[in-house]
């Protein structure tokens, strides 16, 4: 996780999507093995929140790190592979594939024998990094290996970086750059991602506080600190360190989640197969639970154990009466604290399942220590009956439907096509619909009060969830749904992945026509239905045909960012109209690996000596030079002298921010 101070944010602003990031750099070493054999040793130093990738990887994957040595004519022989060390590796829901990358540091050992005289030996690298906001292209950078002394070393930078002297390590002109804006979003992303886990996690035990085993609680534990404390001040003193305790055992067993899996670990859980099978199957067995099937309990011993510890006096007895709180009503905090933790150990972030137990514990501690501090309140509480098991049962069906979020990102992963968009969403309604009709009285499950009239806060919530199903509805024929972006499968993973009636000529929106000319001049019908041109020159060159205004899209196929642009930005409808209607989109993608023909292959302005011979090394490039940027997404609005419109924008899920941008960026080039 990158940490900008307040200078840093502020300098970044004037250099917003104009920066160069340069997050690896190598150093080269060599290890003499005997008088004719060396290693060949490359290390690579990673910044903090960026990942290299194998040299394994996946075909179809993103680009894999690569050596290749000069044997000058016969004067070494390489022996074997390249080696590198263990990694990490995950099941990327992106590539869908197994993908092994490294963190901070990595070593790469290469054995060669050494034939004839030589002082060094060349080779060259090349890679690809990504981090949590943005993909580089592929990289190229030259290595130089010093031969006849041990552990001679030299350092390298990135593809523009000045080729080493022959004259032992040195260090190469670095580009010094401020933390980027994307950077600092980034940071403030993940700060708003940890106010959400705390702000579900004390609303979700706000919910377990009026459940059967919970709600109860409360009066006899009044009762004990009234008759226990000699004076109120006491009485009012032991209930604050009663809610405090509370809130120690539950983040006391947050922090044990984050010690035990690590941030690393927490990390792959979210794209995991086996660990969304398992959580889904936990989840599954959690909302039986609460349905009414069984109850989940800790071993009776436990509390009997516990219990008699808090029979003992002072602040001791306390800590234990909360601790006999804690293993009591397990059966009904127990799924829900195990949601909680799945939901915020996936995050990635080590803080997540700490901020969840405070937010859950928080909500059952405060009302537990106010009713104890001032027991006159009692009297405004409601009586317990059957109520507090429609709760339960209430929270049963979300466990539910939660339970389907994890199975969908196994089969993401696995592309079994089992669990498309429609058949979740369907899932979806099935289980909404089913909590409508039992808030409305029409299901009743075994534990269950008879239901002689419905109370007014029931009808009303039976109201909002038979709303919910309503809208879900339309997305089984294509509907974005905003408001549960990002639980079910993305559009794409669909049986209909533009939507019921798209035709890649038209479809039944007129908003959503697509121009035979476009399809003529050389345009794509890409995501959601947006003309996207690949060629530079003709989507210019149709820009001015149809009057419009140019945008460049520098992208990457493994580019996962671009992909949450397209999916929860794009998708937006006033967003894709102005996309599909008052643009020229063009599509660079700076990671195609498709050669560029012979005429087309040209010396390189950032590395002289070297031709760019794949596509994608052009539109790099073009990005570096013009745009002073390397990092993607990016995106450019530009008249048709290839002139900027507005400045830059980059990766940016605010939806309305990216309207406005467009829209400037389109009333610039009207005036």
């Amino acid at each position: 996780m990158k940490k900008s101070l307040l200078l840093l944010f502020l300098l970044s602003v004037s250099v917003f999507n104009a920066q160069i990031f340069e997050p690896v750099k190598w150093a080269t070493s060599v290890e003499k093995i005997s008088d004719s054999e060396y290693y060949l040793i490359s290390t690579a130093t990673i910044d903090k929140g960026w990942h290299l990738y194998s040299q394994d990887v996946p075909e179809d994957g993103p680009i894999p790190t690569t050596f290749i040595y000069d044997q000058q004519e016969g004067k070494i022989n390489v022996i074997g592979n390249t080696t590198e060390e263990e990694g990490h590796t995950v099941d990327d829901p992106v590539f869908n594939m197994k993908i092994k990358f490294f963190e901070n540091k990595a070593t790469f050992k290469q054995k060669i024998e050494v034939i004839g005289e030589i002082t060094k030996v060349m080779g060259t690298v090349e890679f690809m990094v990504c981090d949590d906001v943005r993909c580089l292209p592929p990289t190229e950078v030259d290595l130089s290996f010093k031969i006849g002394t041990s552990n001679a070393s030299a350092e390298t930078n990135t593809d523009d970086s000045p080729k080493l002297s022959n004259e032992g390590p040195q260090k190469t002109e670095t580009i010094t750059t401020t933390e980027s804006v994307n950077a600092t979003g980034s940071e403030k992303s993940k700060s708003r991602s940890l106010w959400a886990i705390f702000i579900i996690a004390f609303f979700s035990g706000f919910a377990a506080l009026l459940t059967p085993c919970v709600f109860p609680m409360i009066p006899l534990t009044v009762s004990f600190f009234t008759k226990q404390s000699k004076t109120k001040a006491q009485g009012i003193r032991n209930a604050i360190f009663y809610g405090i305790s509370i809130v120690v055992i539950y983040v006391l067993l947050g922090w044990l989640v984050s010690a035990i899996f690590g941030p690393a670990a927490m990390n792959a859980l979210s794209t995991n197969v086996w660990f969304n099978i398992i959580f889904f199957l936990l989840l599954v067995v959690f909302a039986v639970s609460f349905l009414g099937a069984f109850e989940i309990t800790l071993p009776q011993s436990w509390a009997n154990k516990v219990d008699a510890q808090s029979n003992r006096s002072g602040l001791i007895g306390i800590f234990f009466m909360a601790l006999a709180l804690a293993i009591v009503s397990f059966s009904c905090t127990g799924p829900i604290v195990g949601t909680l933790l799945v939901e915020a150990a996936v995050g990635g972030n080590t803080l997540g399942p700490i901020i969840g137990m405070l937010g859950f514990s928080l909500a059952i501690a405060l009302p537990f220590t106010l009713f104890a501090a001032f027991p006159g309140w009692m009297n405004s509480l409601p009586k317990s009956g059957g109520w507090l098991n429609t709760v339960k049962v209430v929270l049963g069906f979300l466990e539910l439907a939660l339970a389907f979020k994890f199975l969908s990102n196994a089969d993401l992963v696995l592309q079994l096509h089992l669990l498309e968009r429609e058949v979740f969403l369907a899932i979806w309604i099935a289980i909404f619909g089913a909590l409508a009709f039992y808030l409305f009285g029409k299901i009743q499950l075994p534990h269950d009060s008879p239901v002689t009239y419905i109370s007014v806060g029931r009808l009303s919530l039976g109201l909002l969830v038979l709303t919910f199903t309503i809208y879900l509805i339309p997305g089984l024929w294509g509907a974005p749904l905003k408001i549960i972006s990002g639980f079910p499968p993305p559009m794409k993973y669909s049986e209909s992945p533009y939507g019921v009636g798209f035709t890649k000529t038209g479809s039944t929106s007129s908003t959503s026509y697509v121009p035979d000319d476009a399809l003529a001049a050389g345009g794509e019908v890409g995501e959601h239905g947006i003309i996207m041109f690949h060629d530079y020159n003709k989507g210019l060159a149709y820009a001015k045909k149809v009057g419009k205004p140019v945008m460049i899209d520098f992208t990457g196929h493994a580019c996962v960012n671009c992909r949450k642009m397209e999916q929860f930005v794009w998708s937006d409808p006033a967003v894709l109209s102005v996309l599909k209607n008052d643009i020229v989109m063009i599509s660079l993608y700076v990671d195609d690996k498709r050669k560029l023909s012979g005429d087309e292959i040209v010396d390189s302005k950032l590395k002289p000596g070297k031709k760019l011979k794949y596509i994608g090394q052009k539109w790099s490039e073009l990005q570096t030079i013009k745009y002073k940027s390397n990092s993607q997404p990016m995106y450019i609005l530009m008249d048709h002298q290839e002139n900027n419109l507005i400045e830059p924008e980059a990766y940016n899920p605010n939806v309305q921010e990216y309207l406005d941008w467009l829209n400037k960026g389109i009333q610039n080039f009207k005036e």
